[in-house]
């Protein structure tokens, strides 16, 4: 009786801890369980859970601001017991199969190969945590350097990660190869137990032994990530560092979308090696329930047999139950890992869509103000052509216009993309300088713009003469003047080129620029006769005097005219009388006679052609004068 009590007590506990490990495993699992697991598929998950948790470090990377830190923190602590439940039920599982086959052992893998492969891992292993080592190193520097030694030890971070990322990759392959080798060959294989213990090198001791109570081992790594994010980052303002911003968070949003796929792979291949033990769990308590029903009929002989029957499969479901336990762990804290990321996911895509609405806002305000601007420019432009009627004067006002505009613009769009005021001031200085520098030439040209177009400066159709070259003006740019270049007798006719002048030309005191006068076009002519020494002084002057008189006659008129136009826009200064000049005076060679007069710009070769026939006809009068030499009529200063 007593045994049969007995076997009702073990019946009831058998029931409930299967009852409790089937809720921590599966709901459902298939009625043909495993005998045991393949060591290839538990090597093959302890391997996915270290590379699992290698990304870690990225994670790291995207807490960079203080609402990042609580999932970053709670991430790291399921991580660590992760790993370590995982670990947990591969020895476990060894020891299962080791005590299910007594009669096999592990054979060692002893090839050359593998050896090596084994010693690069190892290699491998110590810089990945070297660098690691490193790389927190320099991240706590980073919090308290000066701002001087920040760019340097920020590169150096940068340059630890590239590392990192790239040993990371040596020693996936390696492991990859190092599993290749170790599950092929027939006799050459290496046991389930070193396979786990060499995996076992690749992550910190810690995690590796078995799990403890407290997480005090930790709490330094998330000491230092408290440090590192003391400083809030301030919010991006401009449409630069929201643009920035946004892309960053599309990157962190991604990156934790690629983390959560994983965690959720590595949780289906958990609850995968869950139903092999769940199955056997279910057959023993179906083995157990044949005992317990052929216990009420059995004899005393066959109680004792049945106990000891049931005494085995009491050891077997212990067993079984400690090597289920760790890898259902393994499954509720993935679960909690990425209930953690997907809130941690929907945080990033929150703020993302405040900075898209913030951008979307700043660009169309940015939008409205340009087309504001313009609007004025165009009311500016109307207002131009209605109320200013002086051509000269609307082009300068236009000109203005298109200067203000475009000032305009510029300070808006700095404005609106420019992260804080101060980035606007240094931005403008940078900007200032470089200009001033680089383009000294242009702006020099853009101020003498200025000068050329003053009360007495130029316009387009004034005949000019600049570092000489003689034209007229046919444009006035902001940078360079353009002439149409004149030459041939009196300076009249076109010799088929355009002459550019840089502006700049003003400012050169070696470079003079001549113009007539607001309402004139006359010019000084000048011709030069020699007459024989012997030639009577008085008579010669009144012959050529009467001669210039009678050629020049007929053009009084207009000269008079233009004569009082230079009064009229020089008020302080007298032009006095636009009337021929001649002198003679005795030279070696006779006497020269010298006839300055002035000429219109358009008739000027006509008027010294018949200037040249009334002194010619008037040297041929009786008593005859004698001409030595004749030079042709050139332009003058007058003076």
């Amino acid at each position: 009786m007593n045994t049969r009590m007995r076997m009702r007590i073990r019946r009831s506990v058998l029931t409930a801890v299967a009852v409790v490990v089937t809720a921590f495993g599966q709901g459902n699992v298939p009625s043909n369980a495993v005998a045991h697991e393949d060591p290839a598929k538990i090597v093959q998950f302890l391997s996915s859970t270290i590379s699992w948790y290698r990304q870690r470090a990225e994670e790291q990377k995207l807490a960079n601001e203080p609402a990042d830190l609580t999932f970053a923190q709670e991430n790291a602590r399921v991580a660590d017991q992760v790993v370590q439940q995982a670990f947990q039920y591969a020895r476990n599982d060894d020891q299962l199969q080791s005590k299910r086959q007594p009669g096999q052992q592990p054979q060692v893998q002893t090839s050359a190969q593998y050896q090596g492969l084994r010693q690069a891992l190892q290699k491998v292993d110590q810089q990945i945590q070297d660098t690691e080592s490193e790389l927190q190193s320099d991240r706590e520097k980073l919090t308290s350097a000066p701002s001087a030694k920040r760019q340097i030890i920020q590169a150096t971070i940068q340059e630890l990660q590239g590392e990192l990322g790239l040993l990371n990759a040596r020693h996936d392959a390696l492991q990859a190869m190092a599993d290749f080798v170790s599950s092929n060959g027939t006799g050459n294989r290496m046991g389930l137990r070193e396979q786990i213990e060499e995996l076992a090198h690749s992550v910190p001791a810690a995690l590796s032994r078995a799990p403890v109570t407290n997480q005090s081992e930790a709490t330094p790594e998330s000491s230092s990530t408290v440090a590192n994010l003391l400083a809030p980052k301030p919010p991006p303002s401009g449409v630069w560092g929201l643009s920035t911003d946004l892309i960053h968070l599309s990157g962190k949003r991604r990156s934790l979308k690629d983390v959560l796929s994983s965690t959720e792979a590595l949780r289906k291949t958990a609850d995968g090696l869950q139903a092999p033990l769940v199955g056997d769990l279910q057959n023993l308590i179906h083995q157990g329930d044949e005992l317990f029903a052929a216990a009420d009929t059995a004899t005393p002989e066959g109680l004792a047999q049945q106990t000891r029957q049931l005494d085995a499969l009491t050891a077997q479901f212990k067993q079984v139950t400690t090597t289920l336990l760790p890898l259902s762990k393994v499954g509720v804290l993935l679960g909690l890992y990425e209930t953690t990321l997907r809130n941690w996911r929907d945080s990033v895509g929150d703020e993302e869509r405040d900075d898209l609405r913030q951008l979307l806002l700043r660009l169309g305000l940015l939008a409205v103000a340009i087309a504001l601007v313009f609007g004025i420019g165009e009311v500016w432009r109307r207002a131009s052509f209605q109320y200013v009627h002086d051509a000269r004067r609307r082009y300068q006002f236009l000109l203005l216009r298109r200067i203000v505009i475009w000032t305009a613009v510029v300070i808006i769009v700095v404005i609106t993309f420019a992260t804080q005021l101060g980035s606007v001031v240094t931005f403008a200085g940078l900007i200032t300088a470089g200009v001033a520098v680089a383009m000294q030439n242009v702006i020099t040209s853009i101020v003498g713009y200025f000068f050329l177009i003053g009360k007495y400066g130029l316009r387009v159709g004034d005949r000019v003469t600049i570092s000489g070259v003689t034209g007229e003006v046919v444009e006035i740019g902001l940078v360079r003047i353009h002439l149409m270049e004149l030459g041939g007798p009196g300076e009249s006719q076109l010799s088929g080129r355009i002459v550019a002048f840089s502006n700049s030309i003003v400012f050169q005191p070696t470079a003079g620029i001549f113009k007539q006068i607001p309402g004139t076009n006359f010019v000084w002519h000048e011709l030069k006769l020699t007459l024989a020494s012997e030639t009577d002084y008085h008579t010669a002057k009144e012959r050529i005097t009467k001669a210039v008189d009678a050629a020049l006659a007929n053009y009084r008129e207009n000269i008079e005219t233009q004569r009082r136009m230079v009064e009229t826009n020089l008020s302080t200064v007298s032009a006095g009388e636009l009337q021929p000049k001649v002198r003679l005076h005795y030279a070696a060679s006779g006497i020269e006679a010298t006839v300055r007069y002035p000429v219109e710009i358009e008739k000027a070769t006509d008027i010294d052609d018949h200037l040249m026939r009334e002194l010619l006809a008037a040297i041929e009068k009786e008593p005859r004068l004698k001409l030595i030499s004749a030079e042709m009529p050139t332009a003058k200063v007058a003076g």
